[in-house]
């Protein structure tokens, strides 16, 4: 059976990825997933590392963290969806840690990365969208809605992370798409529906 393709959606805070990935995935009759918390280990994972109440989580803890929930997702829903041909769509990939624990922690991207090529075992996203929008919008839309740990954090974090993502994609172009996520949502779901079509041909 011919294999399945991986794409990933990332983004800062409040861009509309996790919207748009639904929406891609039911286009494509794809599997949906998210890290962190794409499993019942996962899950774990992710309350302690997005609760407010936890407060002294140490940058290189918090990356460990999201290696392990990435290594989970890799063996248990990513790799048997693909190899039962299915697609997979995920709401945030490996990339994720390299922007927020790597430039967003101020932790070295170059040490991150082994750890987290490690916990995939190869396993990266064929394509990556990022959803791009201005700080102001992102800031407007996280206005008046209750916020994790990590959207807690200050606006010079959330600059750093939009910063890391801009600098992944423009080192990877051949991996990555950028889309504006700024327009209609409708609008942002045909433009990342043409440029999966264009890369993958799905």
């Amino acid at each position: 059976m011919t294999s399945g393709r991986y794409i990933a959606l990332e983004g800062a805070e409040g861009c509309g990825k996790s919207t748009q990935a639904a929406r891609l995935a039911a286009a494509l009759g794809a599997v949906l997933t998210r890290e962190t918390g794409g499993t019942p280990i996962g899950a774990r994972i992710r309350e302690l590392l997005h609760d407010t109440s936890v407060t002294d989580l140490a940058p290189r803890a918090e990356a460990l963290l999201t290696a392990a929930d990435r290594a989970q997702h890799i063996e248990q829903v990513v790799r048997p969806a693909l190899a039962a041909g299915r697609h997979v769509v995920s709401d945030r990939s490996v990339y994720s840690t390299l922007a927020y624990q790597g430039y967003g922690r101020g932790l070295p991207v170059a040490e991150i990365r082994p750890i987290n090529e490690w916990a995939v075992a190869g396993c990266w996203p064929e394509l990556v969208i990022l959803v791009d929008v201005h700080a102001d919008a992102l800031h407007q839309r996280m206005h008046g809605r209750e916020l994790d740990r990590f959207e807690r954090e200050g606006d010079d974090f959330h600059s750093r992370v939009r910063d890391g993502f801009r600098a992944l994609a423009e080192a990877e172009p051949h991996r990555w798409a950028v889309i504006d996520g700024a327009d209609e949502i409708d609008v942002v779901e045909a433009a990342i529906r043409t440029a999966v079509r264009d890369r993958l041909g799905v």
